[in-house]
């Protein structure tokens, strides 16, 4: 089987997260079957993304993903890439991926990650 156009590694014990990549594995159940793309817990896979430098922490505060050709996506990069495979979220990419609208998206997703990681540390879900 060829490689995953999208891998992404998520923290199924975030439950913000999990919810969230829940609807989109339902939204693309079609294309996981087929294995186009692929939604994995980082905590069943702490070293998956080690060797690329990547830490577990830096994952459980941030979706990261690698794309057909290896390629490393990270925060705002990774829900654009899922956005553009979901069937009637194309509209989502164009908006928050375009030239202008991606560097304010890659703001507000990194505060609002530090925020849901701050949450889920104080929580004790690690």
């Amino acid at each position: 089987m060829s490689r995953p156009v999208l891998t992404v590694w998520y923290n199924t014990r975030c439950p913000v997260c999990d919810a969230g990549i829940g609807r989109q594995k339902r939204r693309l159940v079609e294309a996981v079957k087929a294995g186009r793309i692929e939604f994995r817990d980082i905590n069943l896979e702490p070293d998956a993304l080690s060797s690329r430098g990547i830490a577990l922490e830096d994952i459980r505060r941030r979706l990261h993903a690698t794309d057909a050709q290896g390629r490393l996506l990270v925060g705002a990069d990774v829900a654009i890439a899922v956005w553009l495979t979901t069937p009637g979220e194309g509209w989502l990419a164009r908006l928050f991926g375009n030239r202008l609208m991606l560097p304010p998206t890659r703001i507000a997703y990194d505060r609002f990650a530090d925020l849901l990681y701050g949450w889920n540390r104080r929580k004790g879900r690690w």
